[in-house]
């Protein structure tokens, strides 16, 4: 080896001096790029921030799930498909979670009154639930409603019942399923609920020739579940009302129907799940020590009511001019909603406390009940077509046939007797004046006042004199 370069390479002088500037060159380009590729790190994750900040404030509802509130209808091909619209705090998913959720719900569910009730109401978009939601919540009792909004009838009545509750009596709703065991066991965990007025089921005695399997999932399974809920997960346990029907007196000749006759001779599909539900809630009272009281209501017509019942629909009918069909000799014990809500509380009030507790030991069963909630006024069908052809100032076109083997009885007689012993109920509106208010109010609901006939006058002049307690009255509260 040549001496300089020796002695180059012991000072540690590079030779290749143009391939080091090469290398020093590209060491700091790459630096530059890790640098840069951080900077854009940095910058990525703050925007994404800013953006969940941003969507937070702006659509709160897709981050809390809670309850729906609208009144949109979805349109539906089956009456048991779930409704596709959710809310102010739902995104569609099944379990309900987040602070703004529980606040909500306890804030609804809490008492205004001192020994105020704390009631979950299943079904409270339906029919007689709205009513009792809105009673409740008018004397002062904490009330959260829960309601799947199916199609088996028109989805914007119930999604209207369901505004009127939020913004007339602040009562919270959720849009949610009797069999999302989930849901009931979060929200029972949230709330440490009083009682349970569980009227959420498959109505209708024909409907059940078609879909019968939508009975058997709501009046059987969904009773099980909410039994189940109530004795396992919820602590204290709430004593439970619950829904069952008269019909469960099915071909019993005795009347008037009395809790001491038998029942175990159903006409319909929709009885037998009802049958099937006493026995359950038996069971359940047993074994946990549910405190459960079973309510039988006969034929609960008024405002804000079901289209799918006769008189809703014969006054549909009447109005188009269509024709209706009458079974001959029909009669039925008609119960004016008012009436049904009072007894509904009435039992809520003297319910027993259930003795259970987590673990399933118990000092013993709180009583199980069973009452009838009817008028005891058995009225003609026919001269109930009469009332409303008057109040309505048209004539129906009536066709009277034999009736069909399709799950109706021919009559219906209430004998109320332990309910006004119990908890002093006493019906007191009678099927004229029933059917005045609720020819009042589907007049204004559907915007008929321009019926061409004197009986538009008459029933403004009954809406002006007309006084009616606006804690029980749906329309009074519209």
């Amino acid at each position: 080896m040549p001496a300089g370069v020796v002695d180059a390479a012991a000072k540690g002088v590079r030779l290749d001096r143009p391939a080091t500037i090469l290398l020093r060159r590209a060491s700091g380009a790459k630096q530059l790029a890790a640098a840069s590729s951080h900077l854009l790190f940095r910058a990525t994750i703050l925007a994404t921030l800013a953006l969940v900040v941003l969507f937070a404030v702006h659509y709160p509802s897709l981050l809390s799930r809670s309850f729906s509130l609208s009144s949109s209808s979805p349109s539906s091909s089956s009456p048991h498909r779930r409704s596709s619209h959710r809310s102010l705090l739902d995104s569609g998913a099944t379990t309900y979670r987040g602070a703004a959720w529980e606040r909500e719900v306890r804030r609804s569910a809490t008492p205004r009154r001192n020994g105020g009730l704390s009631v979950l109401v299943t079904g409270a978009a339906g029919f007689v639930g709205a009513h009792c939601s809105v009673a409740l919540h008018a004397r002062g009792d904490g009330v959260v409603g829960l309601d799947n909004f199916n199609a088996y009838y028109d989805v914007s009545l119930k999604r209207a019942r369901s505004r009127l509750l939020l913004s007339s009596r602040g009562v919270v709703v959720l849009d949610a399923d009797i069999n999302d065991g989930a849901l009931l066991e979060r929200l029972f965990a949230a709330v440490p609920f009083t009682h349970v007025l569980h009227l959420a089921a498959q109505a209708g005695v024909r409907y059940a020739m078609k879909a019968p399997q939508a009975y058997v999932a709501s009046n059987v399974a969904g009773l099980v579940g909410v039994f189940e809920a109530a004795a396992r997960h919820a602590d204290p346990q709430p004593a439970i009302v619950w829904a069952s029907s008269s019909s469960v007196y099915g071909l019993n000749g005795e009347t008037p129907f009395s809790e001491d006759h038998r029942t175990d001779r159903p006409a319909s599909l929709y009885a037998a799940t009802k049958k099937a539900g006493e026995a359950i809630a038996h069971a359940y009272n047993h074994i946990y020590g549910l405190s459960i009281t079973g309510l039988r209501f006969f034929t609960v017509y008024g405002p804000w009511g079901r289209p799918d019942m006769a008189y809703f629909s014969f006054a549909r009918a009447i109005v188009s001019g269509e024709p209706i069909t009458l079974f001959a000799d029909a009669r039925r014990d008609f119960t004016y909603i008012d009436d049904v809500a009072r007894g509904c509380l009435g039992a809520l009030d003297t319910a027993g406390k259930s003795t259970g507790s987590k673990s399933g030991k118990k000092s013993g069963p709180a009583p199980l009940r069973v009452y009838n909630l009817g008028n005891t006024s058995p009225v003609a069908v026919t001269r109930m077509v009469a009332i409303l052809e008057k109040l309505l100032g048209k004539k129906a076109h009536k066709r009277v046939v034999t009736m069909p083997s399709n799950g109706d009885v021919p009559f219906t007689h209430a004998n109320v007797s332990h309910a006004a012993r119990d908890f002093g109920y006493r019906p007191t509106t009678s099927l004229d004046v029933g059917l005045r208010h609720f020819v009042e109010w589907f007049v204004k609901y559907y915007k008929l006042d321009d019926i061409k006939s004197g009986s538009s006058n008459v029933l403004l002049a009954a809406g002006k004199t007309t006084k009616r307690k606006k804690s029980m009255a749906m329309s009074a509260a519209s």
